[in-house]
């Protein structure tokens, strides 16, 4: 007599059941689990592109920042150096003036010619005179020293400049300093 081995083993048939259910019960869980795992994958893939992003974001932004301030430097960088070239300038006026005033002509032109040439490379570079005779007063340009009343004359008008101002293609270097006109006073006129 030939016996049924799933007799001999404790096993049923009943018990085939059973087990196709555990094991599409696991691979349910299984399934699960991957698609948990895939779900935190991608949020970690969203991290690290966004990371990603922003890392490329900061070095093209520390590369404009790098760009200008070379701009910057080749444009601005005989900033401190002109500036103590503006004292000469001064000087040459006021030589000049003294000169006129005291009537020698020859060290009037001597002076006059040296600051046309000090003007001139100052140009070179980018620094520009600010002479606002006569223009409105504009504080960004001009520091006023005093105001005094001038009759025919639109009040916050420049009268005298006392000393001139520069600036370095946009940036100032020192304000034009002025005498400002006001309106006469109620018992002038």
């Amino acid at each position: 007599m030939i016996e049924d081995p799933r007799v001999d083993s404790g096993e049923t048939t009943e018990s085939q059941p059973a087990a196709e259910t555990a094991e599409a019960d696991a691979t349910e869980i299984a399934a699960d689990e991957v698609s948990d795992r895939i779900a935190a994958l991608e949020d970690e893939l969203a991290e690290h592109r966004d990371q990603r992003l922003r890392a490329v974001a900061e070095l093209e932004n520390v590369r404009r920042r790098a760009a200008r301030d070379v701009e910057n430097a080749h444009r601005y960088g005989v900033e401190r150096f002109a500036r103590e070239l503006l004292d000469v300038a001064d000087s040459m006026e006021m030589g000049m003036s003294a000169a006129e005033n005291a009537g020698d002509a020859a060290v009037a032109e001597g002076f006059g010619a040296t600051l046309r040439k000090l003007t001139q490379m100052l140009e070179k570079f980018g620094i520009t005179v600010i002479d606002p005779s006569g223009a409105p007063f504009d504080p960004q340009f001009h520091e006023a020293m005093a105001a005094q009343p001038a009759p025919g004359t639109d009040p916050d008008t420049v009268l005298t400049v006392v000393q001139k101002g520069y600036q370095i293609h946009d940036r100032l270097l020192r304000p034009a300093r002025v005498i400002v006109a006001r309106a006469p006073d109620a018992g002038e006129g």
